[in-house]
């Protein structure tokens, strides 16, 4: 291997992974978190002893600290080169990472996530990423909560201050000290087997949930009286 790819892996693989987890980490011990809704998540644990986290990529930073509080968790990741970085995120912050995606290694991982909620493990998953579109649920949701067993529970985290960068999300990233709110809704189970028509009814179904629970949370920061039940 070349000096430059040597630099370029070695910054990829451990340069890069520390830097982001480090401002992560110092960053989320600023903010205030609130979780709503837990008897969802719960209930599913009680029920099926596992679950799939859903978020969009938008909101991913604030679910970092959430996700180190549901170990041990498990998380599909592409075998993409920008996929080498996050797994090796995953890894330091102590969760599975499991890689493949619908255009390559997608059935053995399948197949690994599969066997680990067999042993006790949650399922983190970014419904809408890693390129979108923003807000469109990407098949690979409902193709994990079929292969699994496990139900869906929509999370949904919204941050009182934020900055929002030019992605193509429109990542957000709270400011320091804000105060966030980490939302379940009601579990959706989906069936093992379905028609395409009826998985194509599924997937658009828990994206309108996740796009009017989003719209809606949102708006409690608008409502004092809303955001002083949860924070006081």
């Amino acid at each position: 291997m070349r000096i430059k790819d040597r630099i370029k892996d070695f910054c990829y693989r451990q340069l890069f992974p520390r830097i982001g987890l480090l401002s992560v980490k110092l960053i989320s011990r600023t903010y205030r978190y609130r979780l709503v809704d837990t008897r969802y998540e719960k209930q599913i644990l009680d029920t099926h002893g596992t679950v799939i986290y859903a978020s969009w990529h938008q909101r991913f930073f604030p679910g970092i600290t959430f996700f180190s509080s549901r170990k041990p968790i498990a998380i599909m990741i592409s075998q993409s080169h920008d996929g080498e970085m996050i797994a090796k995120v995953v890894d330091m912050q102590g969760w599975q990472a499991v890689r493949g995606s619908s255009s390559r290694g997608g059935r053995q991982a399948l197949q690994k996530l599969r066997s680990l909620t067999r042993k006790g493990y949650r399922i983190g998953h970014i419904v809408d990423g890693p390129q979108g579109p923003f807000g469109v649920i990407k098949p690979g949701l409902i193709t994990i909560a079929q292969f699994s067993g496990a139900p869906i529970l929509p999370t949904i985290a919204s941050s009182q201050r934020h900055w929002t960068f030019s992605s193509w999300d429109r990542f957000m990233v709270p400011k320091p000290f804000s105060k966030i709110i980490i939302r379940f809704a009601p579990p959706i189970p989906v069936p093992r087997r379905l028609d395409a028509q009826a998985f194509e009814n599924v997937r658009k179904d828990v994206e309108r949930q996740m796009n009017q629970l989003y719209l809606e949370t949102d708006q409690w920061w608008k409502d004092p009286e809303i955001i002083k039940r949860h924070f006081s």
